[in-house]
């Protein structure tokens, strides 16, 4: 997905996790995609290089769709659909 198409997604979940290092954003994500219904779209908020990494990879091995990333100013957002 372009940037533009991931900022008009409708987010119902986001997950700030900007205070933490590797880990602990995938770890966030992985607590936060429990209170989410099927379908619905989750956003994590990382500052840890390594969670551009972590967050697809963790979506391929448990079924989830990486809708894609968007860097801004010091941080990522992160875009994913549960499954």
């Amino acid at each position: 997905m372009t940037s533009e198409e991931l900022e008009k997604l409708q987010v119902t979940k986001t997950v700030d996790a900007r205070g933490t290092a590797c880990p602990g954003p995938l770890l966030e994500a992985k607590k936060a995609i429990g209170t989410i219904k099927p379908g619905d779209i989750m956003e994590v908020l990382s500052a840890d290089e390594g969670t551009k990494v972590d967050i697809p990879k963790w979506c391929a091995k448990q079924g989830h769709e990486y809708l894609g990333t968007i860097e801004v100013s010091g941080y990522f957002r992160i875009f994913m659909k549960k499954h």
